[in-house]
């Protein structure tokens, strides 16, 4: 059983590399489009971005920061994990000692917030990589410094700017767990509440949804949940990248310089965010964002059955 449930873990491992590693490109782009200079732009659009990275930077342009973004995997799981489980374990020893409430069970809510508080948990954990993959998405060959990789790009990080720029953008990522997780879960249980009481167009024959179903369901309120707390995401890059005096595509202030604009802390990025570049900038790189999740369910649904098929048991789809 051991056996079974460590193979399960290591194809869902394994889905992350596949899936994340498909829509790099379009992860890069988005990356490239939050946080480019508006006054020297490069990037306009999805198609006209993928096809000047393809032009100057040749295929490795398309995946550059991808190897980190994977390295994040294992790390940020096992933490998510154990993190999730210890979370459940507290909310609920807490919400045993109201009267009352003795023998009860973690309700749709309770786990809610215990993945919450493990989605926070493994962010943190991991966050100082997720810094340097967004710097080394940015990077281009034309850059006046490079990282040449992810241990030379943390240390150089601490050597110039200190350990507190590890953790630079923290606050809006975790402010912005909370719409995500929660836009998450509700969406996806009302829709899936919806296809099994209507059955529209035939989807259903019966009360248990099928496993593409669950997963297009997945898909949907997870694209609403990243549109809503998107702003969060593109301060949190902004905030990223200031300091970072050898950035060659980042977002400035005044001028047309392009060194890093300093911001003191998320109200200040908003603020000078939507001064210097109106309320739409907010939600540069949306379309990359959500196109990315058409590919990463197909892969989804594709290495579910492939995992179902080799350990021999049916996996039952998290609500």
């Amino acid at each position: 059983m051991i056996c079974k449930f460590y193979l399960i873990y290591y194809c869902l491992v394994t889905l992350c590399y596949r899936s994340r590693t498909a829509v790099a490109p379009l992860e890069r782009m988005k990356i490239l489009l939050q946080v480019q200079n508006p006054h020297a732009i490069k990037y306009n659009g999805t198609i006209q971005g993928l096809k000047y990275i393809w032009r100057t930077e040749g295929l490795r342009g398309m995946f550059k920061g991808n190897g980190t973004n994977c390295a994040r995997i294992v790390p940020n799981s096992a933490v998510k994990f154990f993190s999730y489980e210890e979370a459940s374990k507290g909310i609920l020893w807490l919400y045993r000692q109201q009267p009352g409430n003795e023998d009860a069970e973690l309700t749709p809510l309770l786990h809610l917030g215990a993945g919450a508080c493990a989605g926070i948990v493994a962010m943190s954990a991991t966050y100082p990589m997720d810094l340097v993959r967004g710097r080394l998405t940015v990077q281009t060959d034309k850059s006046p410094s490079q990282y040449r990789g992810i241990a030379h790009a943390l240390t150089t990080v601490l050597r110039e700017e200190g350990p507190r720029a590890l953790y630079k953008g923290w606050v809006p990522s975790v402010i912005g767990v909370v719409p995500y997780v929660g836009l998450n879960f509700a969406v996806y249980k009302s829709l899936k509440d919806y296809l099994v009481k209507s059955r529209p167009f035939g989807l259903v024959e019966d009360t248990e949804l099928s496993v593409t179903t669950k997963l297009a369901c997945g898909a949907v309120a997870g694209t609403v949940g990243q549109t809503v707390a998107y702003p969060l995401d593109v301060i949190r890059r902004r905030m990223q990248m200031g300091g970072w005096k050898h950035a060659a595509s980042i977002v400035t202030g005044e001028g047309k310089s392009k060194s890093a604009l300093e911001y003191n802390g998320m109200i200040d990025a908003f603020r000078k965010t939507v001064r210097y570049e109106g309320f739409r900038a907010l939600y540069k790189g949306l379309v990359p964002n959500s196109v990315k999740v058409v590919p990463s369910i197909a892969i989804a649904f594709v290495t579910y059955e492939v995992v179902k098929d080799a350990v021999k048991v049916e996996m039952r789809i998290s609500e």
